[in-house]
């Protein structure tokens, strides 16, 4: 029997050593069994009933009273601190745990270290492990979540080689707890092969049956990027569940994948008649829907969300936002926003970064300040959204007071992110040397995303000289990221030194790198088509080729000049002209123009940035056609109406 030690009389009153004068009792419904009236009243039934009530005071002025507090006493109490978000309590209670020698009890040590974890105490928390001697699988798991939650994926796979070198075998749950902890903090290459060797160990052990384990491994492949892994993992799965498949969705989703994305989601609504997809589901393919401008589709899908009822959740709202938006229909976007009962700081940034997008960057401004004024905290997201809506409407001066508002008013501190949107926004409106000198002046590392931002905006302006510095940087930090070198080829072709250009290509040859092709996608009667080159199959692609042949000589006599200074081969023009009849956008629009009834608009997205031949060629269409063509390239939405593109040909 445990003792419990009363507390010297000389000790002031506390929630362990209360007053003499004894409490006053709860109502005669929590009263005490009779039968144990006459002896020693056991108040551990009463303790938890409290616990229930919320009454964790009472319950632990009454803890102060019993001699032989239960396992599940002690459990109700962690949980209710839990709970009560109430961490003096909470460590007044495990010292009275420590003191009625509970604290090696393994059932209550993984509580105690789940409680620490939950009020954010994790130095409390791995105490409570250190000084347990007889650590159990469930102990070491706790520790491993608790950690793995608040990002110390690192720390977790260190302890998770100690308990492999102690021999304690791991379980299903230690599995996916490290699978989690790959991916918990930052997703470095030695990581991923963390990831590949518990992968190993799943199999050996024969674990591949735990659907749990087998969709924390797709996620975790996904989170690096590793597309064919993870899809491969899916495919050998012999039980899938609706997190599993959302988690495959969200994978081809996140990755530029969109097409499988969707296909997978047809799949699972013909394979799965037992489990119908949740409101996760249902936000993948919302984003692949919104990646391929499939505005139709998004239709049936938003029509499927009313069905479920799953128009309540706001992840999903955000994402209806977002894809309405996406696919050009940005009064769709705004009406739901409008409709909304209750909007968190997720639900604004969508609106925000949607008119963005559209290049509304005043309007962008006006949502901000209202979402401020409503009480709503700005999230670093915030700032990404309003910073870059700015960018594409040429506000600089509106766009630097935000950046300095960032950390004076809201107490954040610009990341990698924000200043990639500073750069970008002083070099669109070709003040370089302000964008180079904010760069220079940062007191972070800046990375890929700031020197990328600079080399894109030496690519408009045809800045050689920081193209070279920006470039240099880049070549190191990303040295397989062909994008890099064919932006310093394109900048070195515009001012016709071809040498360097020549230089540039060898090197690409030289690192056995490719150029990403130039992609476009377009949605007729609810099905997508995909363009790359004249070379790709399609069986109406004489038909193409002979309309934009025919459109082209037509529009020359009305004034259309081909820009040939964006192909980068010393060629004669004649040449030149054909390679651009080639480009997946205008591919997209002639197939567009084919098979779309009049007043219907073209809906087209590209994968790169709109060149400035396929930008003129279509605005010309726009009016020559009197055809209302909208094109999402990778920065921003062009609207082109009547020989006139909404970004007012800054992009």
């Amino acid at each position: 029997m445990w003792a419990f030690h009363t507390p010297q009389p000389t000790q002031p009153p506390s929630l362990f050593n209360p007053p003499r004068t004894p409490p006053k009792l709860p109502s005669s419904s929590l009263t005490l069994n009779p039968s144990t009236s006459n002896s020693t009243p056991n108040h551990n039934q009463l303790i938890q009933s409290l616990c229930k009530q919320g009454d964790l005071k009472q319950a632990f002025k009454l803890l102060s009273r019993e001699p032989n507090p239960s396992q599940r006493t002690y459990e109700v109490l962690i949980l209710s601190c839990a709970d009560q978000n109430s961490l003096s309590l909470a460590q007044s209670l495990h010292s009275h745990i420590s003191e009625n020698g509970f604290d090696q009890d393994p059932f209550l040590v993984t509580k105690l270290i789940s409680m620490y974890a939950a009020l954010d105490s994790l130095d409390d928390a791995r105490k409570v492990f250190d000084k347990t001697r007889k650590r159990t699988i469930f102990v070491w798991n706790a520790l491993f979540r608790a950690l793995t939650l608040a990002g110390f994926g690192e720390e977790v796979l260190g302890l998770y080689r100690k308990m492999n070198r102690i021999g304690l075998p791991s379980d299903r749950f230690t599995y996916t707890y490290v699978l989690k902890a790959c991916v918990a903090s930052e997703c470095m290459v030695s990581l991923l092969n963390k990831g590949k060797e518990i992968h190993a160990h799943i199999l050996r052990h024969g674990l591949e049956g735990y659907v749990h384990i087998m969709t924390t491994l797709v996620d975790m492949y996904a989170r690096f990027g590793c597309v064919a892994h993870a899809s491969f993992v899916f495919e050998k799965m012999p039980v899938r569940n609706v997190v599993s498949w959302s988690a495959m969705m969200a994978c081809y989703a996140k990755n530029g994948k969109p097409f499988e994305a969707l296909e997978l989601f047809r799949e699972m609504m013909i394979e799965t008649q037992d489990s119908a997809p949740n409101s996760v589901t249902m936000v993948s393919v919302l984003q692949a829907c919104a990646a391929l401008s499939a505005l139709e589709q998004g239709k049936l899908v938003h029509a499927y969300i009313l069905r479920r009822g799953l128009d309540s959740v706001l992840p999903v709202i955000s994402a209806l936002i977002t894809m309405y938006a996406r696919c050009g229909e940005l009064e769709l976007g705004q009406r739901i926003f409008d409709r909304m009962e209750k909007r968190d700081v997720v639900s604004w940034n969508s609106l925000i970064s949607s008119y963005g997008l559209h290049g509304y960057g005043k309007k962008a401004m006006q949502i901000f300040q209202e979402m401020i004024h409503q009480g709503i905290s700005p999230s670093p997201i915030t700032f990404v959204s309003v910073l870059g809506a700015c960018s594409h409407a040429g506000l600089v001066e509106e766009g630097k007071k935000l950046f300095d508002s960032m950390r004076k008013e809201h107490g954040i501190h610009p990341s990698v992110e924000h200043y990639a949107c500073m750069v970008d926004l002083l070099g669109r409106a070709n003040r370089l040397e302000e964008a180079a000198k904010i760069i220079d002046e940062m007191r972070i590392e800046p990375g890929a995303k700031v020197w990328g931002s600079l080399l894109g905006s030496c690519r408009i302006h045809c800045n050689v000289e920081l193209a070279e510095r920006a470039s240099h940087r880049l070549f190191q930090l990303e040295p397989h990221s062909a994008g890099n070198y064919v932006l310093l080829a394109d900048i070195y072709a515009e001012a016709e030194m071809w040498d360097d250009v020549k230089q540039v290509r060898k090197l690409l040859e030289t690192r056995s790198l490719q150029k990403v092709a130039g992609r476009s996608w377009i949605e007729v009667r609810r099905k997508m088509y995909s363009f790359v080159s004249v070379d790709e199959p399609n069986p109406q692609i004489e038909l193409i080729q002979s309309l934009l042949i025919k459109l082209v000589a037509e529009m020359k006599e009305k004034g259309y000049s081909p820009q040939t200074k964006v192909v980068l081969y010393d060629l004669d023009e004649s040449e030149k002209e054909r390679i651009l009849l080639g480009h997946s956008e205008k591919l997209a629009v002639a197939f567009g123009l084919i098979n779309t009834k009049k007043g219907e608009t073209i809906r087209i997205t590209k994968n790169l940035r709109l060149c400035e031949d396929c930008h003129s060629f279509t605005k010309f269409i726009s009016k020559f056609t009197n055809k209302e063509i909208l094109v999402r390239d990778v920065n921003r939405f062009h609207h082109f109406q009547n020989g006139v593109c909404s970004c007012g040909d800054y992009w």
